[in-house]
């Protein structure tokens, strides 16, 4: 006997006025997988089982109300969706479709199943940003036969440009094993939802400058990005590959009841130094961090200035406006 389609609710049923983002595509292709890695679950992933109809919960982004729509890809439930999309499908401001590129013998039937609810979208007359997951691509996985995989993803990316012909297409490669894919993608992705984040990165680029930092990045505690920026390749790639460890290492400490809001975290690494910082705002329950990167001047890396903490006031206003 099919399971019925029923909802499962990870935090209670949000009761304000709250963004839709929608989570779907085959079983098997991930979904979940990437939401866990967000969350920085990488514990729970080897154990994780089919999700079981849509599974909900919510969470906050810059003082908004984000819900978060997980659909189970077993065929019952891809059936039951579009036989109710007005259930499932409407009010979605972002949908994000996650395809397995590594299983070949499957991609025609997710791309099947994404032009099916593009129309639904259309059928509700309603236009979400859709985002497109290429996932499970981690070059370190892949490598012998990464070129041909990234001439799949391109051709891929033609063939569902011209087939639906929708304007809001976004294209991302994301893997479990690169959390930095995930976050990068999902922060661009949800940052079209806040109206303020443009000046949010000037400030944020602003600071950096005044601090001389080679890269400077701030993130929530939901692994969203809020802002970045780099000197150079080398600075970039070494704040994105160590920014989801960082926040770990924060789970953990604060798991062991050692968090502190004046705390922070110095590494140095390769003549170069880390620096992982709450950024403490007023009245707002969830911490901000900050990593940024030097190559001299360590004890300027400690911001205990006025210019980090006019930076923390800017920010504040920004967030609460």
């Amino acid at each position: 006997m099919e399971d019925s389609l029923i909802f499962y609710e990870k935090e209670g049923e949000p009761t304000e006025k709250t963004h839709k983002i929608l989570f779907t595509g085959l079983d098997g292709a991930g979904k979940t997988s990437i939401i866990s890695a967000l969350h920085r679950e990488f514990s729970k992933i080897a154990f994780i089982e089919p999700t079981r109809g849509a599974q909900r919960s919510s969470f906050k982004l810059l003082g908004r109300e984000i819900s978060e729509w997980d659909l189970g890809g077993q065929k019952s439930y891809l059936i039951s969706y579009l036989e109710k999309p007005n259930k499932y499908f409407d009010e979605t401001e972002i949908a994000i479709y996650v395809i397995d590129i590594l299983d070949g013998s499957r991609i025609k039937e997710s791309l099947s199943y994404l032009y099916d609810v593009v129309d639904k979208f259309k059928e509700l007359k309603i236009e979400p940003l859709i985002a497109i997951f290429f996932h499970k691509y981690d070059p370190k996985l892949i490598h012998s036969v990464e070129k041909q995989i990234k001439s799949e993803i391109l051709a891929l990316n033609k063939e569902i440009i011209k087939r639906v012909d929708y304007e809001k297409l976004q294209f991302f490669r994301t893997s479990i094993y690169n959390p930095y894919t995930i976050m990068n993608a999902m922060s661009k992705i949800l940052l079209n939802l806040y109206p303020k984040s443009e000046l949010l990165q000037k400030t944020i680029d602003d600071f950096a400058r005044k601090l001389d930092c080679e890269g400077l990045l701030v993130a929530d505690k939901n692994s969203i990005i809020l802002g970045s920026c780099f000197k150079d390749d080398e600075s970039k790639k070494l704040l994105s590959s160590t920014i989801a460890y960082f926040l770990t290492l924060n789970d953990v400490f604060e798991d062991m009841g050692l968090e502190q809001q004046e705390d922070q975290i110095v590494v140095r690494k390769m003549g170069k130094y880390f620096l992982f910082k709450p950024v403490t705002l007023k009245k707002t329950p969830l911490p901000y961090y900050m990593l940024a990167l030097k190559s001299h001047d360590p004890l300027g890396l400690y911001f205990m200035n006025k210019d980090f903490n006019a930076f923390v006031n800017m920010f504040n206003d920004i967030v609460k406006s």
